[in-house]
């Protein structure tokens, strides 16, 4: 294998890396911020209700 098609591989996998830990994070902090900052349960997050509600506060159903 050449050099430039391992520095492609070990880009693509930093960026399949970076973007699994952002989809993890993101999604403990909407855990954490639903479930301990707004005292509701934390799995509650993931709901179809809630995202309904928070996008009809923010004005998307016009």
């Amino acid at each position: 294998m050449s050099l430039s098609k391992k520095y492609i591989i070990t880009q693509l996998i930093k960026v399949v890396i970076f973007l699994v830990l952002f989809i993890v994070l993101f999604n403990v902090g909407l855990m954490i911020g639903y479930g301990v900052i707004g005292d509701g349960k934390a799995i509650d997050v993931f709901g179809k209700d809630v995202w309904q509600y928070l996008i009809s506060i923010l004005g998307a159903n016009r």
